[in-house]
């Protein structure tokens, strides 16, 4: 099959957002990513009042989810500002904001307002608790959504407490991802019926989807709301990571009998007399083995020992390793720039491949430029009144 040289499957789609954190810019640079042309609308630095974030301080080379994507700075509590913004909007083919409900239509740029002018436009709304519920209008932050959800109580060992997964759940795969999923089917839509909708994407609404096989596993009997007890939780100890005997680690999924019989050959010890690998009764007794045989060799070693086997025993690679290891290289999973380590946009595509990994971009770009690009033809309504500081 021939592939296009195109920026990406979104190649087209002009995307409006407004800058938020978290899941807002994750989501902004999977579209951009897949070739959209997405305009991040940010405050003006000069604004009254403005406390620059941690993230807004980074150099621009280190802010990963700003690669592939403009940012403009407009006031919007000023009259220009927002008309400038709606100016864009009768322009674009999506609009992302990220803030609690109600601020943007205190802004004047609600979904009514712009559905109005724009009726086939996708408004996706990226939010931790969604548009209704009695914790819509709260604070939170990712661990807040995932003990929502349920799903914080379960990420832990037996007797421990539950485990933050940084803000991988929530942020990432609950918000920005679900979000864009739900940006492309909008937009499907939107071309199918030439009518535009509201997206409600909620950070707690993904975990808990993320959590649909879980729940099934509960409703079958084979799974315990008692963490670290069962197989897929630290439970099994042949579903578990251990330590080598140079302190790194190993990591052990042997979950199926042929998987575990080759993990137990590899050891290369005698163990004709070790529990049954489903006595849950004696896995305690089976962690401890398996812990005493790992320890007697470094990570390395184990990891030609199982190279090439069905065992799923792999190495736990720290992030510069992970980076080098041939399989990743082979797949370039990632793209050192600048010495930071850029994953590859996923996923992949045999006709339309996604837009090259590149550098963010280092400056706020002209409205006026956003103008040009996006072919706004005829008069410009404000934008000789929008100078380089968005005012």
């Amino acid at each position: 099959m021939t592939v296009e040289q195109t920026n990406g499957p979104l190649t087209g789609v002009r995307v409006l957002v407004l800058a938020g954190m978290g899941p807002t810019p994750f989501a902004s640079m999977l579209l951009a990513d897949m070739g959209a042309q997405v305009v991040r609308i940010t405050r003006p630095v000069s604004q009254p009042g403005r406390v620059v974030s941690q993230v807004e301080s980074m150099r621009p080379e280190h802010d990963i989810a700003n690669r592939g994507v403009d940012t403009i700075a407009l006031d919007l509590k000023s009259k220009a500002g927002r008309n400038a913004v709606l100016e864009l909007v009768d322009h674009a083919d999506v609009f992302v904001e990220g803030f609690r409900p109600g601020v943007t239509e205190r802004l004047g740029l609600g979904p009514e307002v712009l559905l109005s002018r724009n009726p086939p436009l996708v408004y996706a709304r990226l939010t931790g608790y969604g548009q209704t519920g009695p914790l819509s209008l709260d604070a939170g932050h990712d661990i807040n959504y995932v003990a929502q959800s349920g799903v914080l109580h379960a990420l832990r060992r037996q007797g421990e407490a539950p485990h933050p997964p940084m803000n991988l759940l929530g942020d990432y795969a609950g918000g920005g991802t679900f979000a864009a999923l739900g940006i492309v089917c909008a937009l499907l839509a939107s071309r199918t019926s030439g009518e535009g909708q509201v997206v409600d994407a909620a950070m707690i609404d993904g975990v808990a989807l993320l959590s649909a096989r879980i729940q099934g596993l509960r409703a079958a009997g084979v799974w315990t709301d008692e963490p670290g007890t069962n197989h897929l939780d630290t439970g099994a100890p042949f579903y578990d990571t251990y330590r080598c005997a140079d302190g790194k680690y190993l990591a052990v999924g042997a979950l199926e009998p042929d998987f575990y019989r080759e993990f137990v050959k590899g050891l290369g010890i005698d163990v004709s007399d070790w529990p049954d690998q489903h006595d849950t009764a004696q896995w305690p007794l089976l962690r401890q083995l398996i812990s005493d045989a790992i320890a007697a060799r470094t990570r390395d070693a184990w990891s030609q020992v199982y190279q090439g086997t069905d065992s799923c025993v792999t190495p736990v690679l720290d992030f510069e390793e992970a980076a080098t290891a041939a399989h990743n290289v082979t797949r370039g999973l990632f793209r050192k720039i600048g010495g930071v380590l850029h994953p590859a946009p996923t996923p992949r595509f045999s006709r339309t491949p996604a837009r090259p990994v590149g550098v963010p971009a280092a400056d706020e770009v002209d409205f006026h430029r956003v103008v040009c690009e996006w072919q706004i033809v005829g008069d410009p309504g404000v934008a000789h009144t929008i100078g380089k500081d968005g005012s």
